[in-house]
């Protein structure tokens, strides 16, 4: 397997575990400093992340936990005719994940970003999630790169 190939599965993975992360902090109640030290030791080995990706996936957690006073609303706006509350939880959760990624980490192309959470959509959720969240993303993602 090429490198680049290797490497891009591992930021996948990290985006799983980020993910999977959100969902014990929304759904378990885990503060966010508690959040990474639960999960890691009982999916970490599964995952076979290096210290860097493990860094990368805490880093989208936190950040995403962190930052949704800024995420949410961008959801809200784009997600037209949808309450944001009346959103699958797994599919906000994606959501934020990418929002997050897309204003914060300005070395990976907004693309590859949305590409990710389509993927993350059809992992976890289905396929009518998936078009939802492509079309919520790419407005958001026009928004951001008027701004």
């Amino acid at each position: 397997m090429s490198e680049v190939r290797r490497l891009g599965d591992e930021r996948h993975r990290s985006r799983e575990a980020a993910l999977q992360m959100l969902y014990a902090w929304e759904v378990g109640g885990l503060d966010e400093g508690e959040v990474a030290s639960a999960y890691w030791p009982e999916h970490g080995a599964a995952l076979e992340l290096s210290a860097r990706h493990r860094a990368f996936a805490n880093r989208l957690a936190r950040g995403t936990m962190a930052d949704l006073a800024a995420i949410d609303p961008l959801i809200e706006q784009a997600a037209e005719h949808w309450r944001f509350s009346r959103l699958a939880l797994v599919d906000r959760l994606i959501l934020r994940l990418a929002v997050f990624e897309l204003r914060h980490e300005a070395d990976t192309p907004a693309a590859v970003v949305i590409d990710e959470a389509l993927e993350l959509a059809r992992t976890f959720s289905g396929d009518e999630a998936v078009r939802f969240v492509n079309g919520v993303l790419d407005a958001i993602r026009k928004t951001l790169t008027e701004t």
